[in-house]
């Protein structure tokens, strides 16, 4: 039952968007623009008040985060060696790359994290503010590696890099929240009880719109002949990204409760933003639409193992 309970919101949710979105109850435009709001506005208002009021507990979660980044690494190192079993082209190899390790834990993980009973742990803070403080540094990373594996993918380290490089990065609400976050908290700030209350409730509204967003980019996705390639990177992403956490976590010395929220993290699908980041800096469309729609249903039984094993 704590499987169900806990995936089933979360993978309704994403079946109503794409139910939506199917039969046209919404115009073709409106979950999409439904998402640029939850970008641009949901989840930094979410990421800035957890980090505004959480920061200064930010230590326990080191752990949490050096596991994770620790296997995303690996992941990474893994997915090239995948892409050439599979005879990734060139062009098309960052996209591979990518959809192999940029997960979805912002409108995935954290709402099934969010789904689970809401216990303290080891170190004192709850395991929903511990997912928040291992996320928003994990973001600043993905934002990082994923303009870096799309641009070497057609072009070599150089300075034609930095100006794509910055403006991704300066043009990214989330990752500007989580150092806006980090800077208040750490400037020993408060915030006003109606501005926390505001953002709060900004933030509620952040994850159900999102995975409403994600069902309704599903439907366009058109696989064809082209399944191999999609399905390597999402089983890279769902599969092998948690089994090399579970290592690196024990290796590591990971608490259980701590050690189950980086799985699920890792086992999320392919973050919808890879695809536009694909678009922009010129990568395999097609491919990276493939691995989202993909990486979702593969996630959907690594989520489950994770949950009712761990």
């Amino acid at each position: 039952m704590l499987v169900l309970n806990t995936l089933a919101p979360v993978f309704l949710l994403i079946a109503a968007g794409a139910a939506m979105q199917a039969t046209k109850l919404v115009s073709a435009d409106f979950l999409k623009e439904a998402n640029r709001v939850t970008y641009w506005l949901g989840l930094p208002a979410l990421l800035f008040s957890q980090l505004a009021g959480s920061f200064r507990d930010a230590a326990g979660a080191g752990a949490m985060f050096t596991v994770m980044l620790a296997a995303t690494l690996l992941v990474t190192a893994a997915a090239y060696g995948v892409a050439a079993l599979l005879r990734v082209p060139g062009a098309a190899l960052g996209t591979f790359v990518q959809g192999g390790f940029r997960g979805n834990l912002a409108f995935v993980g954290l709402p099934v994290i969010f789904s689970l009973p809401d216990a303290p742990l080891a170190w004192g803070v709850s395991a929903r503010t511990a997912a928040v403080l291992t996320v928003a540094p994990m973001m600043v990373f993905y934002n990082v590696a994923g303009v870096v594996v799309l641009l070497l993918s057609q072009h070599r380290l150089g300075w034609g890099m930095v100006k794509p490089f910055v403006k991704q990065l300066i043009t990214t609400p989330p990752l500007l929240a989580t150092l806006a976050g980090i800077g208040w908290a750490l400037a020993g700030w408060t915030l006003p009880a109606a501005v926390d209350k505001a953002f709060s409730a900004l933030g509620e509204m952040a994850l159900p719109l999102g995975l409403l967003g994600v069902g309704g980019s599903l439907v366009a996705v058109k696989l064809g002949a082209t399944w191999r390639r999609p399905l390597g990177s999402a089983l890279v992403k769902t599969a092998l990204a948690p089994v090399l956490g579970w290592v690196v976590g024990r290796a590591l010395g990971l608490g259980a409760a701590e050690l189950k929220l980086v799985l699920i993290l890792l086992a999320c699908p392919t973050a919808i933003v890879s695809y536009t980041m694909a678009l922009e800096l010129k990568g395999d469309e097609s491919l990276a639409a493939g691995t989202i729609s993909l990486s979702v249903l593969t996630s959907l039984v690594s989520l489950a193992v994770i949950v009712g094993w761990f």
